[in-house]
């Protein structure tokens, strides 16, 4: 899906008590833990941290979301990630955004993905993609409202 500008992005406020922190050292066994628990349909290891971010702290630290419960239990995650060339354009990308389930239908997606569009435009994106699944109903429908629309098949 892609949102060809990021302009006039919502920008939505997280329930009280919750809050949004960027990654620190040693959160690759949050991101796992939230994901293991999150996502059935596709095979989370140990090694898909380091094949999908690489391994440089300070990028992590500039991009990478963590969603904190009322008593600080990190609970979900996204980074506001990029691609040089995708399509023949530098994108930024909504990347590996999950919460786990028993804080799902609580009204904290949207304000973790309006963090995370916030967070590429400042960095000076201009444009944003994300890849899912059909399989993934409530994710497309929480990505079209933030304008995302499905790009056409190449």
């Amino acid at each position: 899906m892609i949102r060809e500008h990021l302009r006039d992005l919502p920008r939505l406020e997280l329930p009280a008590g919750f809050a949004l922190r960027l990654y620190q050292p040693s959160d690759e066994a949050h991101w796992l833990r939230i994901h293991l628990a999150a996502d059935l349909l596709q095979p989370i290891t140990p090694d898909l941290f380091a094949s999908q971010f690489g391994s440089d702290p300070g990028l992590l630290a500039d991009r990478q979301f963590y969603l904190l419960a009322p008593g600080g239990e990190v609970i979900g995650t996204a980074t506001a990630w990029f691609k040089d060339n995708f399509e023949g354009r530098r994108f930024g990308r909504i990347h590996w955004l999950a919460i786990i389930p028993e804080f799902q239908g609580r009204g904290l997606s949207k304000p973790l993905l309006s963090a995370t569009c916030h967070r590429l435009r400042e960095l000076g994106h201009d444009c944003a993609y994300l890849t899912t699944s059909l399989s993934r109903p409530a994710a497309i429908h929480l990505y079209r409202s933030f304008g995302f629309r499905q790009r056409p098949v190449r």
